[in-house]
């Protein structure tokens, strides 16, 4: 069974759809106000009606808070005005002060376990609700025994009262996430919800058959309990026989890099890199497929085939189309934050989308109503379009403001955007 229209048909319809809302490829201004494209699965659906400009002509305030990273992949706030910053090779930071001239020290872990290669190594770190009393939180990363790779898994840790010292306290929280050698689409970011539960994106590994299996937890969306491990209260395959499979939230995906939730709906959203077309961002509907098979129900020849939709409609027409698509040229969207709070303004609400590939920070408005699982709006400030080189993570931060992370590899930075 064939899935989708081919990729020419499925660029031509992104090019067509572009320039009937006026946006010329190589449009240059203040901003850059668009609708968001069709979702890139095998529906063809029309992008929505151009909206009001929102925050367009909105000036931001972007500070340098540190520097002298290397690939600094998340950061955690841990009470008062400290943050944990993790970088990619392994070492964990703390930052002390939330503005320009903050101190940077290392903290004392045992992180030799880390596999860093490619897309692996330390990655996303959440701080529990309680971090300032408790010290709780967890990292993402990647996991080696005698320089083998064995997994990607969480692992749950607590922070001394000085900040100085990190040790862990299980070790894996979450494990078996599958690895490639290589590092490729090793996920990973946890995120805690307002109910306490630990949301995981994780990468389909680059295998074929992961992301539409249940019972691996690689190409999902999981919903943890952090002071167990096991399967979240309510989780939609808690009857399920696999231990895995009772983790999974959705499935479907193919490397997820962030799980963001929004104020007062307390709903997920994903975002999600695309091949070389259709980065997606989707809203986390529990027992949901999102419709990426490289295997083609396993009846793709080559293995991994990178040629069928980021959402598959054809073949899984349940599956949940994106609520936002890069379309042709992917964006390589990473950190998700949503904007809350008075200082914001009439921003309050916006999806911050940082982009890596794309060198870009993208405020997404959520529709609502009928449009509620969908993106209406996108706009990219240029403040943050490609001043910094790449964007990783984005959080928001005690104080209300963006916390973003550059991803260059040397002489990165921590980021603080406010409104100006």
């Amino acid at each position: 069974m064939t899935s989708s229209r081919s990729r020419p048909a499925r660029a031509l319809l992104t090019l067509t759809a572009l320039l009937a809302l006026g946006l010329a490829a190589c449009s240059e201004g203040p901003d850059r106000t668009s609708a968001a494209p069709a979702s890139g699965g095998g529906a063809g659906a029309a992008a929505p009606p151009s909206t009001p400009a929102g925050p367009t002509g909105t000036a931001l305030r972007v500070e340098t808070v540190a520097g002298d990273f290397a690939n600094p992949w998340d950061v955690a706030f841990v009470g008062g005005d400290r943050m944990l910053v993790t970088q990619r090779d392994g070492s964990l930071s703390l930052v002390t002060g939330l503005g320009p001239g903050a101190r940077v020290t290392p903290v004392a872990a045992d992180l030799s376990s880390v596999y860093a290669r490619g897309e692996g190594g330390l990655m996303g770190i959440a701080a529990a609700p309680d971090v300032a009393t408790s010290g709780s939180f967890v990292t993402c990363q990647t996991h080696q025994e005698g320089g083998r790779p064995v997994d990607v898994r969480v692992v749950s840790w607590r922070l001394s009262p000085d900040g100085t010292r990190a040790d862990r306290v299980r070790d894996p929280l979450v494990g078996g996430l599958p690895v490639n050698p290589s590092g490729r689409h090793s996920g990973c970011r946890p995120t805690f919800a307002p109910d306490g539960m630990l949301l995981v994106g994780t990468g389909d590994t680059a295998r074929a058959t992961i992301p539409q299996d249940r019972g691996s937890l690689g190409g999902k969306v999981l919903r943890v309990d952090p002071a167990t491990g096991g399967p979240a209260p309510g989780n939609p395959f808690a009857a399920s026989g696999s231990a895995a499979e009772r983790l999974v939230s959705g499935y479907g995906h193919r490397n997820v890099q962030a799980v963001a939730v929004q104020p007062g709906t307390g709903r997920g959203w994903s975002a999600e890199h695309g091949p070389d077309i259709d980065d997606e961002v989707n809203v986390v509907i529990p027992g949901s497929n999102y419709g990426w098979d490289p295997a083609q129900g396993g009846e793709s020849p080559g293995g991994y085939d990178e040629s069928v939709p980021m959402t598959d409609l054809d073949r899984y027409p349940d599956a949940v189309p994106a609520a936002w698509s890069s379309g042709d040229p992917t964006e390589a969207i990473s950190g998700a934050a949503f904007l809350d709070g008075p200082a914001w303004g009439d921003m309050a609400g916006l999806l911050a989308v940082s982009a890596q590939k794309g060198e870009k920070l993208f405020f997404m408005r959520p529709g609502t109503g009928a449009d509620e699982n969908r993106i209406v709006e996108v706009t990219v400030p240029p403040e943050l379009d490609g001043e910094f080189g790449r964007l990783r993570g984005a959080r928001l931060g005690p104080d209300g403001a963006l916390y973003l992370t550059s991803d260059n590899g040397s002489d990165d930075v921590i980021l603080r955007v406010t409104r100006a």
